[in-house]
C-alpha cells in the first residue's frame, strides 16, 4: 500500500523514508498543502518501472504496425525450406 506523507517529512525524516522505499519497493507519495506533489522511489523500483514502461510502448508500437497478416507454422516451415532449398 502506498504511503502518503507531507513533503516536509522528506527533510525531517529522510532516513525513514529512504528505508521505507528500499525495504518495501513501494513509492512514498509526498503532498504539499494536501495535494500530491511528488513521488519517492528506490532506484530498483524506478528502473523496473522504466523497463516495464519501455516494454509496454514497444508492444503498443508493434501492435500499431501490425497489418493483420498471420502465418501458420506450416507456412513458415514451407518458406524456410524454400529459402534454404531443403
Amino acid at each position: 500500500m502506498n504511503m502518503v506523507r507531507p513533503v516536509s517529512d522528506l527533510r525531517n525524516n529522510f532516513t525513514e523514508i529512504s528505508r521505507t522505499v528500499q525495504e518495501t519497493g513501494e513509492p512514498v507519495i509526498l503532498t504539499k498543502n494536501g495535494y500530491g506533489n511528488m513521488v519517492v522511489l528506490s532506484m530498483e523500483a524506478y528502473n523496473k518501472l522504466r523497463f516495464e514502461n519501455e516494454i509496454y510502448f514497444k508492444l503498443l508500437e508493434s501492435e500499431q504496425d501490425d497489418d493483420g497478416t498471420r502465418y501458420t507454422s506450416d507456412d513458415i516451415l514451407k518458406s524456410v525450406k524454400e529459402i534454404t532449398n531443403v
